[in-house]
């Protein structure tokens, strides 16, 4: 008698596990609960943006020139990004409708000057969080926010309005930025010269 081979099993269906949130939507989350910030999630990398205006505005600079300030300002706390060549500062939300009559009020109206502010209605490319694997394109933190801890006490703000401790003034802080940004766009103007003089032979 030929013994018979049972069929094997069928194995038990295991059930479904949902499937992990894309990482822009994880990146979105974070701000939002960790820091109470809004965001979006636009372009064809769908890449997560900090609507600027609402918690805070962002002071954007040739990245030469923001280390300069960084350096002249060893008491400055707020959150800092780099995203390629471009620094951006966050400072007090409604800095960005001052910027113009500062600058005039600073005597820099109307010196071409690589300096700008994102307000009401804007949008920065948000950096991974601390410690994530991965970037946001080019963007990334050079002084990261706080989880849970409120940002608007570490934002430069015109004096008595929001600052705290050695946090420098809103002018104080433009100031020094219109200047090192005068005085990186020169450098460059001269490096770019003397890369084109033809050399000389004797």
């Amino acid at each position: 008698m030929t013994p018979t081979v049972p069929f094997p099993r069928t194995p038990p269906s295991l059930p479904l596990l949902p499937s992990p949130p894309p990482p822009e939507d994880r990146i979105a989350q974070w701000y939002e609960h960790e820091l109470g910030w809004a965001t979006a999630v636009s372009g064809e990398g769908r890449r997560v943006q900090l609507l600027t205006g609402l918690r805070f505005d962002v002071l954007e600079l040739p990245a030469d020139a923001g280390f300069a300030v960084l350096r002249r300002h060893a008491g400055l706390r707020c959150p800092v990004a780099l995203t390629g060549r471009l620094m951006r500062l966050l400072v007090a939300a409604g800095s960005a409708e001052e910027l113009p009559g500062l600058l005039d009020w600073l005597e820099w109206g109307g010196v071409a000057l690589d300096l700008r502010v994102l307000g009401a209605g804007g949008r920065m490319t948000a950096p991974s969080p601390p410690g994530w694997a991965g970037a946001q394109g080019a963007a990334v933190w050079l002084r990261p926010p706080e989880p849970r801890h409120e940002v608007e006490p570490t934002l430069p703000a015109f004096a008595g309005l929001g600052c705290r401790g050695e946090t420098p003034d809103l002018v104080r802080l433009v100031g020094t930025a219109a200047t090192e940004c005068h005085r990186a766009r020169l450098s460059r103007t001269n490096s770019a010269h003397a890369n084109a003089q033809p050399l000389a032979f004797s």
